[in-house]
């Protein structure tokens, strides 16, 4: 199928030239590009932060740790505070 695009001229430079570099015409590489992004989904679709967010996971029970101390420290009364 044919289509008409518009592409920021920096961008299309650099696709370009990357076309060039890799062999293959710029259609190809187009396709690939175009491949590649459907091919991952829904996979932090509006999310961006959401990837680096996961890598994370591993700290959930060390927050969760420190954030008990935290609770019972706070439930403490200071002698002075005491009337």
């Amino acid at each position: 199928m044919k289509t008409t695009l518009e592409i920021p001229d920096r961008t299309f430079r650099k696709a370009k030239a990357t076309a060039s570099a890799l062999g293959i015409p710029l259609r190809a590489f187009v396709t690939q590009a175009v491949e590649e992004k459907l091919s991952q989904g829904s996979r932090g679709r509006g999310k961006p932060w959401l990837e680096c967010a996961g890598e994370l996971a591993h700290l959930h029970e060390e927050t969760t740790r420190i954030q008990k101390i935290i609770d019972e420290e706070f439930e403490q009364i200071e002698p002075e505070d005491r009337t």
